[in-house]
């Protein structure tokens, strides 16, 4: 006899509903909530002293050694400097400063015992123009506390800690990204989880990621200090998008898809040189890093700065004024930082996404002066095409794309998307078409790469 058609859902909401009103499962999400607060206190702490320090090595300092900006050759010792001390944090203490950028955000939760090697490697090299972004760190800092509060309370079973160590990450990542819903999205779509499974670990991250944003956006206010998150105040006009804004940004899309993937790619071969007399070469490319640098600023005559770091004071710059920039500037911008993100892929410590958003944006600023080609819909649709071409999450990445630039960007969600789709499409036709590295393969190639955050068993 046939099943009713509605019997498996049935079933599936009655296993949902027993899962939710457990006492232990109740006594999680209570605990994801507490655990919030810390994390977000350690969490603006941390980006709020990246911030102080990147300030001084690239404001104070110069404007005390007489110069009103930093000159074009500064990038060089401050990157030796990154390699010289990154170089015995890889190769000496626990978790190597944590997992390489290459490989996105995904992976393993870092631990309590890994955690140290993380946040010092962050705070030591970030600062001193290493270009990739603070999101790792933070999402380590955030698996870590959780793992560690876990054990200091006498341990939990394996499903418990996977469940406590992606809602750490996801509260971390949350501070940053504009709130709890873009890390949400984020945990959806790089889980590839779906139904009652679902719904079970989400909860625990939604509520540990709000509780964590509430403490960040208050202590910001509190403290007056800058915490540098992936926000935009100051936006060109926003208008509906057209028929010119698709004509031109869905190759520009595809565009940035290419560039964003080629300089993965030379991530993949840097990790393949790296492997072997890891420190001294480690250092090597961290003087690459600065090369490329200080090619930009002797190419542009603008400040290295801009190159350099993560990537957010400069989008907000172009941002408020994309026509600040020559579109010679935005190439060498794309081309030198593209370069440098691309080495430090695969040697330094840090986040992929923050630069990568800054090279999408550059680029579709540079074609917005194309005739129908605004520069709001070239903010929006770099951001998006980027995110996506990096994270392989075309959903989570429109819905930053959106959080980013702010409440107008409603009206250019078409483009958003189609941009975001286009992009993840592309990015993985180049990557098929690649020859495949050993750390590819290694790292399971055919799941994508997914980044996100550690899904529960």
């Amino acid at each position: 006899m046939t099943a009713p058609a509605n019997a498996v859902p049935d079933r599936a909401e009655q296993s949902l509903r027993r899962t939710l009103l457990t006492p232990g499962y109740l006594r999680l999400l209570l605990l994801c909530v507490l655990l919030g607060v810390p994390i977000a206190l350690a969490c603006f702490f941390f980006v709020g002293l990246q911030h102080q320090l990147q300030h001084w090595v690239w404001t104070s300092l110069p404007e005390a050694a007489g110069y009103d900006r930093p000159p074009w050759w500064w990038p060089l010792p401050a990157l030796v400097l990154a390699g010289l001390v990154l170089a015995p944090i890889v190769t000496r203490m626990p978790g190597g400063g944590g997992h390489l950028p290459v490989d996105g955000l995904g992976g393993a939760p870092v631990g309590p015992r890994a955690l140290p090697s993380a946040v010092l490697a962050a705070l030591a090299t970030l600062p001193l123009g290493v270009v990739l972004g603070p999101e790792a760190p933070l999402m380590a800092v955030g698996s870590g506390l959780a793992l560690l509060a876990v054990r200091r309370a006498g341990g939990a079973d394996p499903r418990a800690r996977a469940i406590l160590a992606t809602a750490g990450s996801t509260a971390a990542i949350s501070t940053i990204l504009g709130g709890p819903v873009a890390a949400a999205v984020l945990l959806i779509e790089g889980a590839g989880l779906a139904g009652a499974r679902l719904v079970a670990l989400l909860l625990p991250c939604l509520l540990a990621s709000a509780a964590g944003a509430l403490v960040f956006t208050g202590f910001g206010q509190w403290t007056g200090l800058k915490i540098g998150a992936l926000t935009l105040t100051d936006v060109p006009p926003v208008a509906n998008p057209d028929a010119g804004d698709f004509l031109w940004g869905i190759p520009t899309a595809a565009l940035i898809a290419v560039l964003v993937t080629l300089a993965r790619g030379l991530g993949h071969r840097t990790v393949s040189w790296t492997r072997h007399r890891t420190a001294v070469r480690t250092v090597v490319c961290a003087t690459a890093v600065g090369v490329c640098i200080a090619a930009y600023a002797l190419i542009t005559g603008r400040s290295p700065a801009e190159a350099a770091l993560s990537g957010q004071a400069t989008l907000a710059q172009l941002a408020a004024h994309p026509h600040a920039w020559s579109v010679g500037a935005l190439i060498a911008l794309v081309v030198c930082k593209g370069l440098a993100w691309g080495i430090a892929l695969g040697s330094l410590r840090g986040g992929p996404i923050f630069p990568a958003v800054l090279l999408g944006t550059a680029t579709a600023t540079a074609c917005s002066g194309l005739p129908g080609f605004g520069a709001a819909p070239a903010l929006a649709l770099g951001i998006s095409a980027a995110s996506a071409a990096v994270t392989g999450l075309p959903l989570a990445s429109a819905v930053l794309a959106v959080l980013v630039v702010g409440g107008d960007a409603y009206d250019q969600m078409p483009l958003i998307v189609t941009a975001s789709v286009v992009a993840f499409v592309v990015a993985q036709l180049v990557r098929r078409g690649a020859p495949e590295t050993e750390e590819e393969a290694a790292a399971g190639t055919a799941a994508g790469e997914r980044t996100g955050t550690a899904a529960a068993p």
